[in-house]
């Protein structure tokens, strides 16, 4: 009967209907294979590029297998950033490549001719990439081989609702496992292409191999517990223990307790506890705001950096611990100094790599990204049909100074999701202090024109009031309609501003 029953349906027996990525290698897949022999390169790829999320996806590839990368690394990843061709006679002595990728796929690049992929608009859509060349280097004639290849690509993806599926597919062989060769990048969560970022991004795989202690400065809201678990998960020590700590939330007299631990009895009722240390033995301690610790605190931090062990309170011997630090802070060092809250002996141990991280107003280019990245995020967990910000609005939030920097701007993204009816986002509907922030800041406009991003410098106000002056003005007005609109109460008022409690109370005592 079963058989009956499947003969007399002809969907039964009907092939499943072709994905957008099986569609689309089965109409490149000809040409892909006489553009190699024509180039003689032993590999030939294409990503396609998610300007969005910052990420490569390769959709014809040797293995066919699909990689995912971070376009802001490697040579393919500056192709797409830039739109200008690579070829490179040497991989492994080019200061862009990305080693990575060879040793994942067990395979040595020698030479790498990468071209863009620009749809009708000119936009950047994705990357050709030619690897060894049978018989020399590639030349300007298979550049233009392989830019031919790249325009049949880039027309037959030119469909915008198509790349969409298609991108979506990619995501479900990702996901799925199917097809995946296992590359993941630790970097993934950090938002942003403006070369501030970019630089960060290569800083942090450069030293991907070593476990030196790095020192973040930036102000709250940064992003600097984001950098410090990316340099966690691309380090040796990806598979041990990450512990963060917030140093401005510890009072005195339990600093020591908490870094090194408590011995059973030392006080009545006390029990035997390990310190942050011991808990992230083999793998990372992150010293978050680490500039609000006594003189005492630090002075017993840099002991345990010298001596890499612990005497944990009421200990009779010392505990060995094999902890890579780092450690952050939004202070000005040499403010700190001169003031003697922060010792120099443990700046200098603790600054091995440096990273400054951007205030928000220092990379207006990236605010768009951030804004569409925490929409996906916040409607998809709140489950809220998908929003999206009108030219005018987005306008303004590039505009805006952002003295809470990203952490300010997620809040007010989860406002207008919660409270705006509607799918789109207007100008209107914008918290006032940053819809009418024009007068305090020369920021920057944005163009949106098919689906991309550009930003431009604004014409710079009239006022004659300077930026730090127009900031502070603007973060005292910011604070006290917060502190009105919460009765005077702190906590509430630093959910809203994108603040922590301690956070906004060293605002308030700085601007008196």
């Amino acid at each position: 009967m079963a058989e009956e029953a499947a003969t007399s349906n002809p969907r039964a027996s009907a092939k499943p209907e072709a994905s957008p990525l099986e569609r689309l290698r089965a109409a490149l897949s000809e040409i892909a294979i006489k553009t190699k022999e024509r180039l003689k390169a032993d590999r030939l790829s294409v990503f396609l590029f998610d300007r969005a999320k910052c990420e490569l996806w390769s959709i014809i590839s040797q293995e066919k297998k699909i990689m995912r990368l971070d376009a802001r690394l490697g040579i393919a990843g500056r192709v797409a950033m830039t739109g200008e061709s690579v070829n490179v006679p040497d991989a492994y002595e080019h200061p862009l490549f990305y080693k990575e990728v060879d040793i994942q796929t067990d395979y040595r690049t020698r030479t790498l001719l990468a071209v863009p992929l620009k749809n009708q608009h000119g936009e950047i859509i994705g990357v050709g990439e030619a690897i060894n060349k049978a018989d020399g280097c590639f030349t300007d004639e298979d550049a233009a081989t392989l830019q031919a290849l790249a325009a049949r690509v880039a027309e037959a993806i030119e469909d915008m609702p198509f790349r969409e599926r298609l991108f979506r597919d990619l995501l479900v062989h990702d996901r799925s496992g199917e097809e995946g060769n296992g590359i993941r990048f630790a970097t993934q969560k950090i938002v942003g292409m403006s070369h501030k970022i970019e630089a960060i991004i290569r800083l942090i795989d450069q030293i991907r191999e070593s476990s030196v202690d790095v020192l973040i400065q930036g102000e709250m809201g940064t992003g600097k517990e984001l950098i410090a678990r990316a340099l966690h998960e691309n380090s040796p020590r990806a598979n041990r223990p990450f512990v963060a700590l917030n140093c401005a939330a510890l009072p005195d007299n339990l600093v020591e307790a908490e870094l090194f631990g408590i011995e059973k009895g030392v006080a009545t009722g006390v029990d035997r506890r390990i310190g942050k240390f011991e808990a992230a033995n083999g793998g990372t301690l992150f010293l978050d705001e680490i500039g609000d610790l006594s003189l005492n605190a630090q002075a017993k931090i840099l002991r345990v950096l010298q001596e890499r062990s612990v005497d944990r309170v009421g200990g009779g011997k010392p505990v060995p611990i094999d902890v890579r630090v780092i450690a952050a802070t939004n202070k000005n060092f040499d403010t700190a100094f001169k003031e003697r809250t922060f010792r120099e002996d443990l700046y200098y141990r603790l600054n091995v790599i440096h990273i400054q991280m951007p205030a928000l107003r220092e990379i207006p280019e990236d605010i768009p990204f951030l804004v569409n990245h925490f929409l996906a995020k916040h409607c998809k967990s709140m489950n809220i049909e998908s929003k999206e910000f009108a030219p005018g609005a987005m306008q303004a939030l590039v505009r805006y100074p952002w003295p809470g920097n990203a952490r300010q701007l997620e809040n007010e993204v989860k406002r207008l999701i919660a409270s705006v009816r509607g799918k789109s986002v207007t100008e209107g509907q914008l918290d006032p202090a940053i819809r009418d922030a024009d007068s305090f800041s020369a920021g920057a406009h944005i163009a949106v024109q098919s689906g991309s991003v550009k930003t431009e410098t604004a014409p710079q106000s009239s006022s004659t009031q300077s930026l730090p002056d127009a900031i502070e003005a603007l973060e005292r007005r910011m604070i006290e309609n917060a502190l009105r609109q919460s009765g005077g109460n702190k906590q509430k008022a630093a959910q809203t501003l994108g603040l922590s409690r301690q956070g906004l109370i060293k605002k308030l005592k700085r601007l008196g």
